[in-house]
């Protein structure tokens, strides 16, 4: 089974005062530091999912995808359409996103969501972007975002058949970093 992963910044941080969270310090390197070294060993291919200058993560060696303009207003949604059709190119049957703001995901995240469809749960909550997406499932995520108006990602992880995939662990491990304060009970 061929996995790619796909790295979420799509989020305007507005908790962090616009500050680009992939750029937000924890134990003195950057969020998306933290989820390349968890991804890397599991995945046979990475991206990551943002808008506005691709420059600014040149150092990462990694594609940047932007959103379909005809999707910009579909959240992130339309930063997974874009992985998946990245992900067909790449001829992987498998997308793993992960939004950057969650650093202490598990390093078997791949395997323990295979096989997908399939999505993340932690007592009872359904992490909705740290899910297994099968790339065939493209055409039918762009005619969703192009006939609803809401947008929901647990609706179209339904619609794809998802699976959930419950977690153990003293502490969520797909906690966001949201703000300072939920950084401060990382440190």
């Amino acid at each position: 089974m061929s996995i790619a992963a796909l790295i979420l910044d799509g989020g305007k941080a507005t908790r962090f005062g616009g500050a680009d969270k992939a750029f937000v310090s924890l134990h003195g390197r950057p969020l998306i530091e933290h989820v390349l070294e968890r991804l890397r060993p599991q995945v046979s291919a990475m991206a990551i999912s943002a808008n506005g200058d691709p420059s600014r993560f040149a150092a990462y060696g990694l594609p940047v995808l932007a959103d379909a303009p005809e999707f910009s207003a579909c959240g992130p949604l339309a930063g997974v359409a874009a992985g998946l059709r990245w992900a067909a190119a790449q001829g992987v049957e498998w997308l793993l996103t992960m939004p950057v703001d969650t650093p202490l995901f598990p390093l078997t995240l791949a395997a323990d969501l295979s096989p997908g469809p399939s999505v993340a749960v932690y007592e009872g909550r359904q992490h909705h972007l740290a899910a297994l997406w099968p790339v065939e499932f493209l055409p039918g995520l762009e005619d969703f975002l192009r006939r609803d108006v809401k947008y929901k990602v647990r609706d179209a992880l339904a619609l794809c058949g998802a699976r959930q995939v419950d977690f153990t662990s003293p502490t969520d491990p797909f906690a966001n970093l949201n703000s300072p304060q939920d950084l401060a009970t990382v440190r």
